[in-house]
């Protein structure tokens, strides 16, 4: 009785897990820039011209996003998940590094030093995070 009780408490964590990852593919692009930019106000204290340009920022990036996600799920059921090959991954991560660097660009012509040092930390903290899980699941996968 009680591994029956573990195992489905252990069930319910994970779709509740699941649920929130997903929670911010079924907004639109201007509510999860929306969203983003009242997150980066709260942590980085922005001014209203702030929130004005980290917005505008905010709503370019969610609707490249939302592109690249239709190309990929496109892409997924035309070719029944084919890998991408060398030379697509290469270009998708350079792609990807470019798009990175203009952003931190961006960011550091709209936000002074302190708030460019504190996002930059958070950015960190959340690419150690997302590497962390990423090795999780691929170790999960193997099991």
């Amino acid at each position: 009785m009680l591994i029956a009780i573990a195992l489905l408490t252990l069930n319910a964590i994970a779709q509740d897990k699941k649920n929130k990852k997903g929670h911010l593919k079924d907004l639109s692009t201007e509510e999860v820039a929306t969203l983003k930019t009242k997150k980066m106000t709260l942590h980085l204290d922005l001014t209203e011209s702030q929130q004005t340009e980290v917005m505008a920022l905010a709503l370019e990036e969610a609707k490249h996003k939302e592109i690249k996600r239709a190309i990929r799920k496109e892409k997924k059921e035309k070719e029944s998940s084919q890998k991408p090959t060398k030379e697509e991954r290469y270009t998708m991560t350079n792609e990807r590094l470019d798009r990175q660097i203009v952003m931190k660009k961006k960011m550091k012509s709209i936000l002074n030093a302190d708030q460019y040092e504190k996002w930059e930390t958070s950015l960190s903290k959340r690419n150690k995070k997302k590497r962390k899980r990423h090795h999780d699941n691929k170790s999960d996968e193997k099991h």
